[in-house]
């Protein structure tokens, strides 16, 4: 997959005509399963790998609509390697469809964004991902992310038929994605534009300690410092504001405040 820039479509050009797809099901037929607002195509794809890596790419952002346009091989989702770089998104693959062309891609998509590198003398207007995502995201469009083979990218004609058009900002002079890496940080943007996903806590919250446990912990220094002659009550010198200050800044924890006192103790032990 590669990445790079496209120059903006002029609307006064009479091939530059975009047409509505219609769904080729009848309205009334219900689907089996609800309909995915995002769909991710992948065009004439060459290697099984990067078929299932584009497939975990799109499930760990929570998107499940993957259409195969004119693969290699018509079995590709099913490889050993497609497998296994999906890495437990093979309901992804086992849900894959399989089309002839980008138009069938296309059924029921309202709006389609091509991912692309080379410059055209016309096309789809060319915009950073988030700057594309805001928009869509506050609209209603059912949209498609298309990405061409990992060789040749996208043909004219297919970056033609969409509305826009993504580039991926790169290093200047080096803008090589591969396919499912591409995947990865389109599904990552769209998916903040969408609202995000929560980070989910990996360790409880620590317990904080109170006013008491500090105030414990500094009259249990306030005896050991006495006790190796550190700290002198007839000349304190603001010494214990001094710390509780340093503790305040530090908002210690019941088990950070065990372990100062732990230190304490184990001075004590030495000192007699």
């Amino acid at each position: 997959m590669t990445n790079g820039s496209q120059e903006p479509g002029t609307a006064d050009n009479p091939n530059f005509i975009l047409l509505p797809v219609l769904p080729l099901t009848s309205p009334s037929t219900p689907p089996s399963t609800p309909p995915d607002a995002t769909r991710f195509v992948l065009i004439g794809t060459s290697h099984p790998g990067n078929v299932g890596a584009a497939a975990r790419a799109m499930k760990v952002m929570g998107f499940s609509d993957l259409v195969l346009v004119a693969p290699r091989f018509d079995d590709v989702a099913q490889r050993p390697e497609a497998l296994a770089m999906a890495s437990g998104a093979t309901d992804v693959l086992e849900r894959a469809r399989v089309v002839p062309t980008l138009a069938d891609a296309l059924v029921g998509v309202t709006s389609a964004c091509a991912t692309a590198m080379t410059p055209r003398d016309f096309g789809p207007p060319t915009l950073a991902p988030r700057d594309l995502m805001v928009s869509l995201a506050a609209s209603t469009h059912r949209v498609a992310f298309v990405f061409g083979s990992e060789r040749f990218g996208m043909g004219n004609a297919d970056v033609w038929r969409c509305h826009a058009c993504i580039s991926i900002p790169t290093a200047a002079g080096y803008g090589s994605l591969n396919l499912a890496q591409a995947v990865q940080l389109v599904a990552y943007d769209w998916r903040q534009a969408l609202g995000g996903h929560t980070v989910e806590e990996r360790t409880p919250d620590p317990q904080r300690a109170d006013d008491a446990a500090v105030q414990g912990l500094i009259d249990h220094w306030q005896r050991t410092l006495e006790g190796i002659g550190y700290f002198d009550p007839a000349v304190p010198r603001k010494l214990l504001p001094r710390l509780r200050q340093l503790l305040n800044r530090a908002e210690l924890t019941l088990d950070e405040v065990q372990i100062l006192r732990g230190v304490a103790r184990a001075v004590d032990r030495c000192r007699r």
